[in-house]
């Protein structure tokens, strides 16, 4: 494992934070912006300009974000998901140096595979080559036995235990959601079946737009206590409360459309089914079996309820575990971790006309399954992605899993991709090489 400080460098949840469009403001480096170069959150108290904080923002506002996305369960309630009292499963080592890979970025630049963290402001990055593990490097605040917040990434994890139950016969997903959770009858979800929300082909109300104050994630966010609430704030305040008023726009099944509240009824369902809160049931489904390092952990709103759509936190080689779980059909470390069936189901790719309705610039021609982002390349290559950088990775044919955990000054993925993608396909096809 190499630790990384750059030169120089304060949140929690950036979703206050504007997505990459047109001309942005010239922002610091990954090396500039380092919290611990900067001296971020440091001493005994640390200095009133180093102090990061959730009720004031800072905690959600980048550079902050460099220190708070590795200090979630510092700044906010949070649940563990338990490890148990298992033997740590071994990740075997071959390190290589893969820094010095060609790439050709999106727009046309050449860097190498070893330009790609600092370009993308990883806190950390991990790569598996037919299980063992060939790159391990941490950045910034970033630590091997550090959780940090996955935001999107969660979704995937949610979709998988989604099919977990459903390969155990206790979900079903061709039934209505209201079969499951009757207090959504009067809301979006009302006629619309477990499929269409694990798939996101849901119309629903609710805008993902990080650049407009006004949209339903802000709304979300406030609910589940993901950002401050300003004073006098009368809205809901759990995400029960929030997900009951959604209203319906537009038909289900038709189009894709990434709308976060899907995942949190997703996370509804799935505990209503299992009889378990979402930190028991990652527990005993998946973490405990996979023999992981460390306990994860869920940011949790005003009655404890875990935030499916964004608030899971791990460690990097926690998250490696699990990828490669996911690529090697459901086994880990020896056993059956999840059904062989529930694997390929979240394996297998969706709609690609349903997908293209929303126009990603940077994903031409994928899919999208289970909560998972699939780019339907002649790999196979499937991922879990979550704003500001995070991403879950597997290349089947390459054999390959990477994992990377950053805080981007920008949530949306567009904002990156043109440099990740062709990062991670470029390692691919080396790695592939007799």
């Amino acid at each position: 494992m190499t630790r990384v400080i750059a030169l120089a460098g304060a949140s929690l949840i950036a979703l206050a934070t504007a997505a990459h469009a047109g001309d942005p403001p010239k922002l610091p480096t990954a090396a500039q912006s380092d919290p611990i170069a900067n001296k971020v959150m440091q001493g005994f108290p640390p200095p009133p300009d180093k102090i990061v904080r959730f009720g004031n923002g800072t905690s959600g506002k980048f550079p902050g974000t460099r220190w708070a996305f590795s200090h979630i369960r510092e700044l906010v309630p949070t649940a563990s998901v338990w490890r148990g009292e298992g033997a740590v499963s071994v990740l075997p080592r071959a390190m290589r140096d893969i820094d010095k890979i060609a790439v050709t970025t999106m727009d046309g630049k050449a860097i190498t595979f070893g330009d790609m963290p600092a370009l993308t402001y990883a806190d950390g990055l991990l790569v598996l080559h037919k299980g063992k593990v060939i790159y391990e490097k941490y950045f910034g605040a970033g630590d091997a036995h550090k959780p940090h917040i996955a935001f999107s990434v969660t979704k995937s994890f949610v979709g998988t235990l989604a099919a977990v139950l459903a390969a155990q016969g206790k979900l079903d997903p061709d039934a209505q959601i209201v079969k499951y959770v009757p207090e959504l009858k009067d809301s979006a979800y009302g006629d619309a079946t477990v499929r269409e929300v694990m798939d996101m082909t849901i119309g629903v109300k609710y805008s993902e737009n990080y650049s407009d104050p006004k949209a339903e994630v802000f709304d979300y966010a406030r609910a589940g206590g993901m950002v401050p609430q300003p004073p006098g704030y009368s809205g809901p305040k759990n995400f029960y409360d929030f997900l009951v008023k959604l209203q319906k726009e537009g038909e289900h099944g038709k189009v894709f459309a990434y709308k976060t509240s899907n995942a949190e009824v997703l996370a509804w369902i799935v505990k209503r089914a299992s009889g378990k809160s979402l930190a028991d049931l990652l527990s005993t489904e998946i973490w405990q079996k996979l023999g992981t390092e460390e306990d994860a952990y869920f940011m949790v709103d005003s009655i404890g309820t875990e935030s499916g759509g964004g608030g899971l936190n791990t460690t990097l080689r926690d998250l490696a575990r699990f990828g490669e779980m996911i690529r090697n059909k459901g086994k880990f470390n020896g056993r059956q971790v999840i059904p062989e069936a529930a694997a390929a189901e979240v394996a297998k790719g969706g709609d690609k006309a349903k997908f293209a309705h929303a126009a990603y610039k940077t994903l031409p021609g994928w899919s999208y399954h289970d909560m998972w982002w699939h780019t339907d390349n002649e790999n196979g290559a499937f991922a879990a992605r979550g704003i500001y950088g995070q991403s879950i990775y597997i290349d089947p044919k390459a054999e390959m899993v990477i994992v990377r955990y950053a805080s981007h000054p920008y949530a949306a993925n567009a904002a990156n991709d043109p440099v990740t993608l062709p990062s991670y396909y470029a390692l691919a096809k080396e790695l592939m090489k007799k």
